[in-house]
């Protein structure tokens, strides 16, 4: 059925079913694979090179070869079985085309040292078009990756310097509800500029570093919180040097060193939009799935004289979002609806996913006295809450340390009780640091809650509630 404005006032627009060439706004003419603006060539012995690819190079078997430049596949498909056996789930993926585990979800993660230049080819190798946007960054405009507003890929090199040590992530930007949904995203970890230099200690004085492994340091501003050693301070007003600082500053300053990395990725699916559609362009007028479409089935095909307005789409699918199976890290949660869950233990990240760095968990496995930092990103389509069995300390949200100056008047890292619910909106993270010395073995709670259209203020039942084992042991 024709849609019909209120207004009675059609407005023209062409069809988006065979425009993917016109790519980007911001390249005249436009490209499918422009040329980076600007971009800075940097070499091994310049203090902004970033050492990542060479280093995974040298250390993960059968990776690479690469020097500086991280290279991202999209999009690749997956299909997965689900934990109850009733239905197979389509991910689309990203794929590092230097490794050898093909495409993933999440995707692989990306660590840079503070300070360095990233680049990352990017590449588009399903249908196109797709975008790469460094969620909580801050690139130049060109380098941002918003569909339509920034450039649309062919193949690009992105290009930007990360400047705040924290949690960050990246994701299609394009068709962005169906795409992000599908997993069409990765982790972005923004670490001190010495993470991969071996000639520094974690700690000053401390034995060498292992650079593939743990203790590691993040951003924090512990004072006020002596139960984590290892906090190094740093000036008061300016935080990593002082105003006329034009280099790097004190790579350790407002960081805290860790001994246990856990990643929790909390996302949600919707089978439905699994089964009805798999195709990256499913929803476009015109697209795989729509009833104007090439896989209407209809013979001929409903003839679409006014695209943006007659479009024929088949009911649902954006406006109706049922979650039906839930995940941890790519690890699912076995519970239906109303039902609660205990994720498998053992998972962790291989060192190929994980910029080289082998040993991050996602269920935590520690001793007592050892510092955990949990890096928590709500990737879910709904709201979730999530509640400790331990005392915790907020360090971080949203990327960006708590208490760090120059931002210090604004905010402050806090104690978040043992049993006290801390609930996150879709694409927030927070990070936060777990000290015990005594053992334990419970779960961390994490609640997925249907929160289309409800009154936040009242307490609604969860869909779902996934337990996260937590163990520290002597």
């Amino acid at each position: 059925m024709a849609i019909i404005p209120k207004s009675g006032t059609r407005i023209s627009r062409r069809r988006v079913s065979g425009m993917e060439a016109a790519w980007t706004k911001m390249w005249d003419p436009p490209v499918a694979s422009p040329t980076t603006p600007e971009q800075v060539l940097v070499d091994p012995g310049s203090p902004y090179y970033n050492p990542v690819p060479a280093f995974m190079t040298a250390t993960v078997p059968g990776y690479g070869p690469a020097d500086h430049l991280f290279e991202l596949e999209l999009l690749g498909g997956i299909n997965l079985d689900t934990w109850d056996g009733l239905k197979r789930l389509h991910f689309m993926a990203f794929r590092d085309p230097n490794g050898s585990l093909g495409p993933q979800w999440p995707g692989p993660t990306v660590r840079i040292p503070r300070g360095k230049i990233m680049h990352c080819q990017a590449q588009g190798k399903g249908p196109p078009p797709h975008t790469i946007h460094w969620h909580g960054m801050e690139p130049t405009p060109m380098n941002d990756g918003v569909g339509h507003c920034s450039m649309e890929i062919g193949q690009y090199v992105y290009q930007m310097q990360p400047n705040f040590i924290g949690t960050y992530f990246y994701h299609c930007h394009r068709n962005t509800v169906q795409h992000f949904e599908f997993g069409l995203y990765g982790m972005l970890l923004i670490e001190p500029p010495d993470a991969y230099d071996p000639d520094i200690p974690i700690t000053i004085g401390g034995p060498p570093k292992n650079v593939g492994g743990y203790p590691r340091r993040t951003a924090a501003n512990l004072t006020g919180f002596p139960l984590f050693p290892g906090f190094v301070g740093g000036d008061a007003t300016y935080g990593v040097g002082d105003a006329f600082d034009l280099g790097l500053g004190d790579p350790h300053a407002f960081t805290v060193a860790y001994d246990v990395e856990a990643l929790w990725v909390l996302d949600d699916r919707d089978s439905v939009w699994s089964d009805l559609a798999g195709h990256a362009k499913a929803f476009y007028p015109g697209g795989a799935n729509t009833q104007d479409g090439p896989g209407s089935g209809l013979v001929p095909p409903v003839l679409v004289t006014k695209p943006g307005v007659d479009d024929q789409f088949a009911y649902g699918f954006f406006n109706d979002f049922n979650a039906d199976y839930w995940f941890v890290t790519g690890v699912p949660v076995p519970a239906h609806q109303g039902e609660i869950g205990t994720i498998a233990s053992g998972s962790v990240v291989p060192a190929e996913l994980n910029s080289g760095v082998a040993g991050m968990q996602v269920d935590i496995n520690a001793q007592v006295n050892q510092t955990v930092l949990i890096r928590c990103l709500n990737a879910a389509y709904n709201t979730i809450e999530v509640k400790f069995p331990i005392d915790v300390v907020i360090i971080a949200f949203d990327g960006r340390a708590l208490g760090v100056p120059p931002f210090a008047q604004y905010n402050h890292a806090f104690r978040l009780r043992a049993g006290t619910s801390y609930r996150l909106s879709t694409a927030r993270r927070f990070d936060a640091l777990i000290r015990s010395s005594i053992p334990i073995n419970d779960v961390a709670e994490v609640k997925f809650f249907d929160t289309r259209g409800i009154n936040k203020l009242t307490n609604n039942p969860p869909l779902v509630t996934a337990e996260i084992p937590i163990v520290i042991s002597i």
